[in-house]
């Protein structure tokens, strides 16, 4: 606005910021309001009714590398090589 003197294109002008101020605000407040709906964001640690925080059979031993137990239900007593892929001795 390089100094309106006249009244009528003053107000005109003032019209046109209100509007387009307007528009902005509710496109942004429309767009914020869409976010994130219509999609099934669950926390990544909800277990949907589980009740137990701990995955139950499905993790992998870091003893012998089977799937299916955990190292402290691991039915290999030896400690198996991620290098060779031998039991009885652990890679350094």
């Amino acid at each position: 606005f390089s100094e309106i003197r006249d009244f009528p294109t003053l107000a005109t002008k003032a019209r046109i910021c209100d509007e387009d101020g307007k528009a902005k605000s509710s496109y942004y407040k429309a767009l914020n309001d869409r976010k994130g709906k219509g999609q099934d964001r669950g926390k990544p640690y909800d277990n949907k009714g589980n009740g137990s925080g701990r995955k139950q059979g499905n993790g992998q031993s870091y003893k012998c590398g089977a799937r299916g137990h955990m190292s402290y239900d691991c039915p290999h007593k030896d400690d198996k090589c991620f290098n060779c892929g031998k039991l009885g001795h652990k890679a350094e």
